[in-house]
Parts: C-alpha cells; structure tokens; sequence
C-alpha cells in the first residue's frame, strides 16, 4: 500500500506494511525529473531509537523545580517518563508562573525551524496561537537564510521592491530567453533546488535550470569549483572567501574608468551614483578600487576581474547574489555592491537582466509563478510588542536588559525567563554552541517539542513527543507550487506522540483559555480549506471531501509578466519605488544618518576579522565554508541512510585541498582535529581539488555531540561549535555563520563513539 505525502524537500510516496503500522519503503514520483536524495532518509528516521515516545521531564528540573542549571545537555542527565496528564499540568503551572510573576515578555516563543511542510501542523504557527491565546510571548523576525538583506534591501529598493525580488525575480525561462551572461556571486547548486518552504509536488527548477546552461554563458564567482550545476557548464572563478565585495567593487571601477557604465539609467533611475563613483575612484579614501586592488584581496587575477567587466557591459546581463554571501561578518555589504554593481550596467527591469538574489539558493526561485495565496492557520494577536532578530537568540539570554542597535533604533533584550521550542532545532541553525549552551543554561525551563531525541531536546526541561509528517493529517503547497496536496496520515503515531493540536487545547484548557475552537484536526483543514476556496484570489477549487478523495487540487501555473523593476524602468516617474527618493538609493541618505560604525550610505570594502588576510590566519590558515547539506534539509533525519551515506569515518566530513592535506599530513578517510577561536570537532577527510587551496568546507546539520568534552566540543562534526556568534552588523543583527577560519591536524588518538543518536537514560516516575 502506498502513500503520497510531502516535506519541504519535496512530494513523494511511501510503502506501508501490510497491517499498515510499518513505513517499508519511501520513493519518489516515477515522473519527478530531479526528486532529493533526503528521501533515503525516512524509513529509518520513522522507528528510530532516537524517537521520543513519552512524556519526559528532565530529573533535575523534576527534583529542584525551575531554575538556572548548567547540567541542560549534560549527555549523562536522565529524564522521567511521565503520562499525558502530568506533563501538561507541570507545563501548564510553569507557564502560568512564569506570566504571573514575570510577565509575558519573559516567555520567548521565536521557535524557528523547518519542522513541517503543512498548511495547518505548521509548528511555528501552532505554537504562536497558544501563546498569543495565553497572553503572548517575545517573538523573533527575519531568518538565518537571508537575514542581512531583509533588512537592507528595503531600504536601498524599498518594502514592495524587495518582496518582488524574492517573489517574482526574473525566471530560469527569462534567462535561458534574453540572458547573454548571468554572474553569480556564490555558486548555483543544485542540492538547493531541492528545497522549497511547504514543498513542490514536482522539481522544476533542475530542468529550468539546464535550459539556461544551454542557451546562456554562465560564471560562478566562488571558492569552490563544484558549487555549481554541471549541467550549467559555468566557468569558474575562484574566489577567496568573505572579499566578493572587493571584487565588485574592482567591476564598478572598470565600468566608470573604461566609460562602460549606463549614465542615462543612473541619472533617470538611481541615486547616489556620484558617491559611489568617488568611493571606486580612491576620491572618497585615497584607495582607487582597481582590479589590482581586488586581486591583492580576492586571489582573482586583476585581467580576470577586468575582462568580466567588458563582458558584463557587452550584453544582457543578470548579477545574481546568493543567499551565503549575507550570511557573515560584513554581509549586507555584498548585496548592496552586488545591487550597486547591476545598476551601473543599467539592466534592471530587462527581461533577463539586472539583479537577482537567490538562484541556487533556493527551490522556488525563479520559477516564474507566483501562484495564489495558500490556506494558512490563523494565529491571532500577539499583545507583547518585545522581539529580536532571530539570529540574537542567545544574547537574548545571556544579556537581559541590556540593549543592541537593530535597522537604526534600539532594542532591548527582555529578562526570558521560559523558551519553548517546536519544529525547529537552534544546534543546526545557531553559532557558537558553547555559547548557546551557557544561555539555555540560565533558563528556568526550557520546553520543546519533538519527534526525536535531537541535540534541542537533549537540552530541554520537558519534551513532549509530537506525531511525525507521516502520523497526521495536513495540506500542502510551496510558493509557485502547480498542486495543493492532501496529505493523509500514512501509519499511527509512534508510542504516545500526539499531534500539537491536541497538545495546545490540553494546556489552553488548565490555562483558562480556548485554543482549537472545539474543532479537531480534520475540521480545522476543512475549515481552512474552505476559508482560502472563498477568497477572491484563489483559483477554482472543489468543495473539501471532493479536495481530500482526489488527493488535491491543481493550481493554475500562470507566469508572471510584471517581474520586479519592470514598470519602474519604464516608468520611473509614474510607478517609483517606495524609498525616499522614489529611485534605487545607491547612497542611502537613511542609512548614512543612522551613524553606524559599520555600515555608511554607500557600498563598501571593510576589512572582516575573518578571511585570510585577518591576523588569526596565522593560528587559523583555513578558510571553513560552512554549506547546507546536500542529502538532508538542515539536521533533519540525519540518522537516516542518505545521510549516513556521506559520512567519513562514521562523522561529517570536511573537504581539503590536496595542497592543504598534504600539508597536514592527512589523507582521504583520516580523521582531524578542525579548531577555532569558538571550539573544535572531529570530522572525516575528504580530499578534492574542487576548493581553493587555503579553504576547507563541511556540510551544516551534523547531530550535536558533546559527549567526549576532552577530545572535542562535538565528536559528530557539527559546524556550529566552530562558527562566530557576531551579528553581521550593528544594522542588520544577522547571522555570520556561512564561515569561519580554522586549523586542521591530524587525529590519531582513540576514537570516541558517536552517541548523538541515542536517547539519554529514561527513567520511569
């Protein structure tokens, strides 16, 4: 028997055993033309031992009640299995405790994660009505995607012009159309495609994608040659880590001193040009941002970074930023000279041309259909008005009343007292664990829900287990999607798991307040279902049991036309962007009066602490680049086979230049010792020629294990315990995660078990 259910990696079908308890098998579509290999991973994730099947509460929360406790994580402390009924009246006093004495800004409910791909068990969503029903909770905004350029953007292209570039950018099919050159700034990778927010029934991207590879010359601008799609047929140009800017920067400078930039669309539909022009020229500084100035910092050869300027200005042409470049020290920098850079071209607004920010970074972009709003579950209002960045989690708690720039004001830090967790994992998304750790370690209670005993989980005061994907009902669609799917429940839930649903309404009810509406699960999709079919905006769609019976309705896959600055080049004066001035704001007269050490009106080089010419290189002479895993979305189902399938020596792996190993002494299948300023891990070695010599790289997402402290901080080789908890300026507050410098030697002491898969001891009350 077979079962079609989807994730955020996709739509696919799973064999169920006879007696229908059992996944046996996950496949996907026979017609999907480019399905994920994360697929590989469900069978086993779904009966893990890892999975949580009770109740359980920490014992030294159990026995000492509330408060701070550095033994949160300890790989050795025991949790209580307890029944339904005791678990929800111990949360539900600690919740009203904490509201009581302390207020609702003491309880954080940011929560942020990829947990399901569904319309309604979207856990964020789930979690946020209760808490809004109970009073309302500290909130965070943004994401650890694109962070930095969230907040940028708006100020540089205005609100409406950077939820168009997102939404409606110029397609594959645009580029593969009118496209002489697309450059992109960070690699196009395939393994991203893979990965859409609610999951496509179908991935189209892979094959719009080769279209393009066979009509249109592209460059990749990256410090690793496969970062690309082959089929693409890129031309590589390495780059250094963290000096994309400068290499902008040199781009800019060629156009104006060679006389190749579009005078005429400056003057008509930007702002800022002159500045800018002084800054390239060395006017602004004494320092002339020439190819050979670049080519000192990026390792590109200056005729290398000269010759791509001539063949940018030459023809059609679309600078494409990819979402890694904004995800470190001095981030925002790279968009905005990646903006600065396509509007001296003159091409934004060209079917084909101009800017972009995320191919190959993401599944649905690019696409070309925007599609109709989906059904969502309604939230309500949150009262508490205190939130931060998401990427400030843990100064959030190590630093409560303290206060921190954020998009030219001020905000402060509310004294948590209560985080609760749902759907998400901060060891995957989050830097610096060490830190993270000492923060959750000031927590009274620290509550998450989970499918799995994940490092999040190991940390939490209670855990309550949650039905999987596969063991509840859900809808489901991604942005452009061509279906909504149903998503019937293919086998029970594993031991005592419930659905969130039934969670919320039992704690609502001790709490005194109303959560579900007395609706269940099925009523609840039928009533968003039909909410969303009466909209205006939505497409024709049959009435809910016929929806469920035929297992969706399609969507109608209208291209989209008015791509983002189009109207506006036509018409500058009569469609403006929403900036100040109405133009693209190369200088931002907004940004330049909020008086940041570390970010003027203007794009600039500055100098980050990490790359190679830093002074820590001379401890730490490798550039890490820390990439999203290609055989698992994030850390999730990282136990499973297509996971395990690309590990070395049991643990992640870290790729090294043949150059750098040698070095090292270390060849492939060794294990190393990687290092930083921040902490250390044992990784796998994998040698290959695809990086530049100086840089190394390891797939995010390895399962936290810190249960041999005197060898490493994590033995399983997750990224995060080596990467910077800096914001990636005092405007944007983003993470800096995507790199780090580190060293590398040779491990040949004893090799300690990884044990980041079990669950920690469970006792019985």
């Amino acid at each position: 028997m077979s079962r079609e259910t989807s994730a955020h990696w996709g739509t696919y079908l799973v064999d169920v055993s006879a007696d229908g308890r059992e996944v046996v098998a996950a496949r996907p579509h026979a017609d999907d033309p480019d399905a994920s290999p994360a697929i590989g991973n469900v069978v086993d994730a779904h009966r893990h031992r890892s999975r949580v099947a009770k109740p359980s509460v920490r014992r030294g929360w159990l026995d000492r009640g509330p408060g701070p406790d550095t033994r949160r994580g300890d790989p050795d402390e025991a949790y209580v299995e307890v029944d339904w009924d005791t678990a929800l009246d111990l949360l539900a006093g600690e919740l009203d405790r904490v509201r009581s004495e302390f207020g609702n800004a003491a309880i954080f409910g940011g929560s942020y994660g990829w947990g399901s791909a569904g319309r309604l068990h979207h856990a964020q969503g789930q979690l946020h009505r209760f808490l809004n029903a109970i009073g309302g909770y500290t909130r965070s905004v943004n994401d650890y995607s694109r962070g930095a350029s969230t907040v940028l953007l708006p100020h540089l292209i205005g609100p409406r012009a950077a939820l168009d570039l997102r939404s409606k950018p110029a397609s594959w099919t645009d580029i593969a159309e009118h496209t002489d050159l697309l450059v992109s700034f960070g690699g196009v990778r395939r393994s991203n495609t893979w990965v859409v927010p609610g999951g496509h029934a179908r991935h189209v991207g892979s094959e719009l994608a080769r279209e393009v590879g066979r009509t249109t010359r592209v460059v990749t601008l990256s410090a690793q040659r496969d970062d690309a799609f082959a089929d693409l047929g890129a031309e590589w140009v390495g780059v250094m880590p963290a000096t994309d800017t400068a290499v902008m920067l040199a781009l800019i400078h060629v156009l104006v001193v060679d006389g190749l930039a579009d005078e005429a669309f400056l003057a008509a539909h930007a702002v800022g040009a002159d500045e800018v022009r002084r800054y390239v020229l060395g006017e602004a500084d004494g320092v002339p941002k020439t190819p050979e100035w670049a080519a000192r910092l990026s390792l590109v050869p200056a005729e290398v970074i000269r010759d791509l300027a001539h063949r940018m200005a030459a023809g059609r042409t679309l600078v494409n930023v990819v979402y890694a470049l904004q995800r470190g020290e001095r981030g925002e920098q790279a968009i905005f000279a990646g903006l600065t850079l396509a509007a001296f071209l003159g091409q934004l607004g060209l079917p084909g041309g101009g800017f972009a920010h995320g191919f190959g970074s993401m599944g649905d972009y690019g696409v070309g259909v925007a599609g109709p709003p989906l059904p969502t579950f309604p939230q309500g209002r949150n009262p508490v008005p205190d939130f931060i960045p998401c990427a400030r989690i843990t100064d959030l708690l190590l630093r409560p009343g303290e206060e921190i720039p954020y998009d030219g004001g001020r905000l402060r830090f509310p004294d948590t007292r209560l985080a609760y967790w749902a759907g998400g994992n901060p060891f995957h998304h989050h830097q610096d664990l060490r830190r993270l750790r000492r923060g959750l370690a000031r927590l009274d209670t620290f509550v998450v829900h989970e499918t799995h005993w994940t490092p999040t989980a190991r940390h939490a005061d209670v855990v309550l287990p949650v039905a999987s994907t596969l063991e509840r009902e859900d809808v489901a669609a991604g942005a452009g999607d061509s279906r909504l799917r149903a998503m019937p429940r293919v086998v029970p839930p594993h031991g005592e798991a419930r659905e969130e649903l039934w969670i919320y309404s039992g704690l609502a009810r001790r709490l005194g307040v109303d959560f579900a509406e007395g609706l269940d699960s099925r009523r609840w999709l039928e009533r968003i279902y039909e909410t969303w079919r009466a909209a205006p905006s939505s497409p024709p769609a049959p009435p809910f049991a016929e929806f469920w019976r035929d297992g969706g309705v399609d969507l109608p896959g209208i291209p989209y036309r008015d791509t983002v600055f189009a109207a506006f080049r036509a018409d500058p004066v009569g469609h403006p962007l929403d900036t100040p001035s109405g133009r693209v704001e190369l200088f931002s007269p907004t940004l330049a009066g909020f008086g940041l050490p570390d970010v003027a009106g203007h794009a600039q080089w500055r100098e980050p602490t990490q790359w190679w010419g830093s002074p820590q290189a001379a401890e730490f002479d490798l550039h890490l680049l820390c990439n999203q895993p290609t055989h698992r979305l994030h850390s999730q189902l990282d136990m499973g086979a297509a996971s395990r399938s690309t590990k070395v020596a049991g643990r992640e792996p870290v790729r090294l230049h043949p150059t750098d190993a040698a070095a090292r002494g270390v060849a492939d299948g060794d294990v190393v010792l990687v290092r930083s300023a921040q902490g250390s891990l044992l990784a796998g070695v994998v040698v290959t020629d695809a990086l530049l010599p100086g840089v190394a790289s390891m797939h995010t997402g390895a399962w936290f294990d810190p249960s041999a402290p005197e060898i490493a901080d994590c033995v399983n080789g997750n990224v995060n315990v080596l990467t910077r908890d800096v914001g990636t300026s005092t405007l944007t507050q983003a993470t800096s995660g995507a790199h780090v410098l580190v060293s590398v030697t040779r491990y040949d002491g004893p090799l300690p078990p990884v044990r980041a898969y079990d669950p920690p001891p469970l006792e019985p009350r």
